[in-house]
């Protein structure tokens, strides 16, 4: 039987930060020296390599659980099932519940299971755990899903991608500016319908690799506080997902048995929009292939870096609101494709 996405659901906050909030911050270097350009140059430069133009942030009272719950609800809610029914409940994140203006990151108890509380699933062997894959944690739960349905270990699994980023960031760095928060989720399930998950690859560097992303102290030299924030060494994370990505896209294609003009979109990480550009130019490179017009759902622009809600969330409105034109229709043949900390890259090949 067919392994398909039955439900989606997404929460994006409400609360639209602007490039201009900006201006007035203090930003320095690794070093700890201020840039010689000023703010306005620098968010220009920022906003012409990333596409980001603003970004989402969760309300002071909601935490990663809450934004997990909502785009819960409404992934059961359109796959019409019971709740009860989950054998599964798989949240994928970086940093746990992150209380606003804390930088602590709490993993106690674990974010899985404080969804399962308020969503109020009373059924004990509903079993709720956490995935701490970077940002391609939301496809390797979906990946995981199918693996336990496979093997008759569950029939159905919720599968959540959540991060409150905003609250992990160095305020000094001009990173900072990239991330945001949000929620996608999905209901995994055996369908009667064709298609569903084709086939789907993963692989972790860990060698230099798995330092491109980490967490250290603040950049601003005036600090003296010991908390670590997200970072990252965004030239080596952009060289990595354009040498990767492509080759583990065509390898998943290839073992889906279809071809590259049977793909209508491609819902790539949107870690900034010029490497998404180049990660597709070199993926179709290696078919001797132009890009095709409209294949790839650009969210970045709007909602900023949501890490592993970017893909569900976008795979979520472009199902149910034709997002900026992009619409998908029954039998389609898409690819998921993710890279981050770890580093982690996966891809599925999927019929909608």
């Amino acid at each position: 039987m067919p392994i398909k996405i039955t439900g989606t659901g997404s929460y994006i906050p409400k609360k639209i930060v602007k490039n201009d909030e900006f201006l007035n911050r203090d930003f320095y270097d690794k070093e700890g020296k201020p840039y010689s350009d000023s703010n306005k140059e620098i968010i220009e430069k920022f906003q012409s390599i990333t596409g980001i133009k603003e970004r989402r942030y969760a309300e002071e009272n909601h935490n990663t659980s809450d934004l997990a719950t909502f785009a819960s609800e409404n992934a059961i809610k359109s796959a019409k099932i019971n709740k009860e029914d989950l054998d599964y409940i798989i949240v994928a994140h970086n940093f746990g519940e992150i209380d606003f203006d804390s930088s602590q990151y709490i993993a106690l108890p674990s974010v899985a299971t404080l969804v399962k509380h308020k969503l109020a699933i009373e059924n004990p062997n509903c079993v709720a755990y956490d995935l701490i894959f970077g940002c391609p944690g939301w496809v390797e739960g979906v990946i995981q899903s199918s693996a336990y349905i496979k093997a008759g270990l569950a029939k159905k699994c919720l599968v959540i991608g959540a991060d409150t980023l905003s609250r992990t960031v160095d305020k000094s760095d001009r990173d900072s500016m990239i991330f945001a928060d949000g929620a996608g989720a999905s209901i995994i399930e055996e369908s009667s319908k064709a298609g569903g998950i084709l086939s789907h690859k993963t692989v972790t560097y860990s060698g230099k690799e798995a330092l491109y992303l980490f967490c250290d102290r603040t950049f601003n030299p005036n600090s003296n506080s010991i908390e670590k924030h997200i970072k990252m060494n965004g030239r080596k994370v952009y060289e990595f997902a354009i040498s990767t990505i492509p080759g583990a896209l065509k390898k998943c294609l290839d073992e889906s048995g279809k071809n590259i003009q049977d793909v209508k979109k491609i819902f790539i990480h949107q870690a900034n929009e010029k490497l998404d550009e180049a990660v597709l130019k070199y993926f179709y490179k290696l078919f001797e292939m132009d890009i095709p017009e409209n294949i790839m759902p650009i969210s970045v622009d709007v909602f900023g870096n949501t890490s592993v809600a970017t893909i569900p969330t976008l795979y979520d409105i472009v199902l149910k609101e034709n997002f900026k034109g992009h619409q998908l229709n029954k039998g389609d043949i898409i690819l998921f494709a993710s890279v981050g900390a770890g580093m982690n890259v996966n891809a599925i090949t999927y019929q909608v």
